[in-house]
């Protein structure tokens, strides 16, 4: 060959060196890298320094589309058989010029020595080695065209160079003392950013002048690349004033990527398709979840409506649009389970048999909607609780006592700054299922606000079964299959329930419990509760039917068991004092009696006053209804000195005014003129008093007037009539 087209000649090698595969790098010659290797490869490169030969050859890895390309930089070892890459046949003979440690991580320094030829592969196990072949290069060094391409080379790394920010000023001087063209075009090509096809080109080709052109091109992608992010700098810093600076990294980043024409990132948009695929969503929100995830996908990130479109997707892809609990279908076990928990309430407990008899027959029924109406501390709450777990189905339970915005129930808006869907969605998301039992608690404590909506009317379409199976939250503007859920509300007072709200309901009223039914519930139920709730539940402790009985009747008045259950809680805790004062010795039975309650609670807070009542001339009984159940009522007669006028104190209607006239008023002038008019009401007055409600105890012994008693007129009237 003419010696102007030789070149270098490549340095003597071994016929065989141990192959390192590079994965997203390519080495070339003259450079110097580090690599990250296991602590097995960096004993071998140790021990490969250490020889006679500390060289090894660096082939780069072809990159296909459907080859996953394998964790971490490099591996001496590459013999495995796991790795199942094709490697590229030129690489680089480099020489391990240090192995480091630090933090438990080993780096293996390797400098690019020359190009070879990878030949066959003569072992695999423990490392893979494969016979090399050095490769010559080739140029002419008096061709004015090499000339040129090497002036070129070095302007457009010194325009590069340039346009970079804190490079240091020796980076460009080294480059222009580079004489050699092919040190130069492998350096260059080393430095410069660019694609692994195009490195690999530039690595294969031993014709220097192509080389260089190969670099060229690399290096003028760079330099355009550079030139027009200079351009939107300076567009940018010119156009933002001072109330927009903090925005101009966001601006900056639009405006590059308009010019390069590249994709934006994807704003989560990847997570959320991943998640929305798996879901089977009915036809038309489908069709609008594609369009909000497109709309995604041309949405800055760093916008605000970014945020909105994604916590919108969010909420899609959490709800449970097909995901179902599955009813329990042995009513024998469900029955159990509701007798279990809860005393009578016979009522409700057949209609939820019922219903899980038909939903037997028939899969597609739609749930119901029952309100639980009664007084406080009847079970609602805790019968919501039961027909969960005999249904198997899971309860969410919203409060609606004090909602005065329609919002709370249909959602805001997603326009809105802080909107959210209202709380049936909440709760269905809750529930992760879409036939849950939605307890709606307090339903008739529902506020208004005129300029916020009615809430029970907004409780109309989502109490419907014929319009609640595309029930549309304002929020999420696409329907809602609510046909499934069983809806349980609560009430105290169907008053204040609206008349068409009500008309949606079917209601099983929960009156309230009589005394044995209160005894009953205290004996299965709140006694081993609260006992075990304080610590003694595994003492042989026993409260008598006798000691619950005076609880009842002497220290609560209500419809409910609450109050009950908060004495039989004062007593367990008195009890507790005993055990850990030692005076509730263990294995030692104790029986707390009806005369030990007074010890424990004090005197009774409620009398009867029946027996006491009843036994006076001049009272008569009445039945009352009272918030806390019915009560007896007593009504007193007496006779008193007077004029015979009735005063009628408190606020009467007509009608009870009416009433309360006693005959004398009418007969009076009947009397008049009556020589057999009876002497005992000469100047007397008759009155009629109906006491209040059973009043507390005081502690003190009984008033005359709690406890009466009777006396004779005085001998000078000689009527012999009784009076108070």
């Amino acid at each position: 060959m003419d010696e102007k087209k030789r070149g270098k000649q490549p340095i003597e090698l071994p016929d065989t060196l141990p192959v390192l595969v590079l994965q997203d790098a390519v080495l070339f010659p003259g450079a110097l890298v580090g690599l990250t290797v296991d602590e097995e490869d960096a004993e071998r490169a140790k021990a490969r320094a250490r020889s006679g030969t500390p060289i090894v050859a660096v082939v780069s890895a072809r990159r296909e589309e459907h080859v996953e390309s394998p964790q971490g930089t490099g591996d001496i070892s590459e013999g495995a058989d796991e790795v199942l890459v094709e490697l590229h046949d030129v690489g680089v003979a480099a020489r391990i010029a240090q192995v480091t440690e630090s933090n438990g991580e080993y780096t293996v320094v390797l400098q690019g020595l020359c190009r070879i030829n990878l030949g066959d592969i003569k072992e695999r196990d423990p490392q893979l080695v494969a016979s090399v072949m050095p490769i010559g290069e080739r140029w002419n060094k008096d061709s004015p065209h090499l000339a040129a391409l090497v002036a070129r080379a070095k302007k457009l790394a010194q325009e590069i160079l340039a346009l970079l920010p804190n490079v240091p000023a020796d980076v460009a001087g080294s480059i222009q003392a580079l004489t050699d063209p092919s040190e130069l075009a492998d350096t260059l090509a080393h430095r410069v950013p660019g694609t692994l096809n195009d490195k690999q080109r530039a690595l294969e080709e031993n014709d220097v002048e192509k080389r260089l052109a190969i670099v060229i091109g690399m290096l003028g992608k760079r330099h355009q690349i550079l030139e027009v992010s200079s351009k939107i700098d300076q567009s940018v810093r010119e156009s933002v004033g001072k109330a927009e600076r903090e925005h101009i990294l966001r601006r900056k980043l639009q405006a590059i990527q308009k010019e390069l024409g590249e994709g934006e990132e994807d704003n989560g948009k990847g997570s959320l398709e991943h998640a929305l695929e798996g879901l089977t969503l009915p036809e038309d929100v489908k069709k609008q979840v594609d369009r909000e995830l497109a709309r995604l996908g041309r949405i800055p990130a760093q916008s605000p409506e970014s945020n909105v479109s994604r916590t919108w997707l969010q909420w899609i892809a959490d709800l449970p649009w097909s995901t179902r609990s599955e009813d329990v279908r042995d009513l024998d076990r469900s029955q159990a389970i509701l007798d279990a928990d809860h005393h009578g309430l016979e009522k409700v407990k057949k209609r939820i048999v019922s219903y899980l008899a038909v939903r037997a027959l028939k899969n597609d029924l739609k749930g119901p909607i029952l309100c639980l109406s009664g007084p406080p501390g009847v079970g609602k709450t805790s019968l919501g609780q039961s027909i969960a777990k005999a249904m198997g189905r899971k309860l969410v339970r919203v409060s609606l006592g004090g909602v005065r915005d329609e919002a709370e129930i249909r959602g805001h808006r997603k326009t809105y700054v802080g909107a959210m869907p209202g709380k049936i969605i909440q709760a269905l998301k809750r529930a992760g299922t879409k036939n849950p039992i939605l307890m709606l608690d307090e339903i008739d404590k529902l506020g208004r606000d005129g300029g916020h909506g009615d809430p029970a009317a907004a409780l109309l379409e989502v109490l419907d079964p014929e319009q609640n199976n595309t029930f549309t939250d304002h929020y999420l503007e696409v329907p809602f299959d609510l046909s499934g859920v069983l809806f349980l509300a609560t009430a105290n007072s169907l008053e204040s329930i609206p008349g068409p709200l009500r008309d949606r309901m079917e209601i099983l009223e929960l009156p309230g419990y009589t005394l044995e039914e209160k005894l009953s519930i205290a004996k299965k139920h709140l006694v081993k509760k609260q006992l075990e709730a304080h610590g003694i539940g595994g003492e042989q402790i026993e409260i008598d039917d006798a000691a619950l009985e005076r609880i009842a009747m002497g220290h609560t008045r209500e419809a409910g068991v609450r109050t009950l259950e908060k004495r039989i809680a004062n007593v367990a805790r008195a009890l507790a004092v005993e055990k850990v004062s030692g005076n509730l010795p263990d294995g030692v039975g104790r029986l707390v009696d009806a005369a030990e309650v007074e010890k424990l609670l004090g005197p009774d807070k409620f009398e009867n006053e029946q027996a006491e009542r009843m036994s006076i001339p001049g009272v008569a009984s009445g039945l009352a209804w009272t918030p806390v159940g019915g009560d007896v009522l007593f009504i007193e007669a007496a006779q008193m000195p007077g004029k015979g006028q009735l005063i009628l104190s408190g606020q009467l209607g007509s009608v009870m005014k009416e009433s309360a006239q006693p005959p004398g008023a009418t007969s009076r002038p009947t009397w008049a003129a009556s020589a057999s008019r009876p002497r005992c009401s000469r100047g007397r007055t008759s009155t009629s008093t109906s006491p209040r409600a059973p009043r507390p105890r005081t502690g003190r012994a009984p008033a005359s007037r709690s406890s009466p008693r009777s006396s004779r007129c005085s001998p000078a009237s000689k009527c012999g009539a009784t009076r108070r």
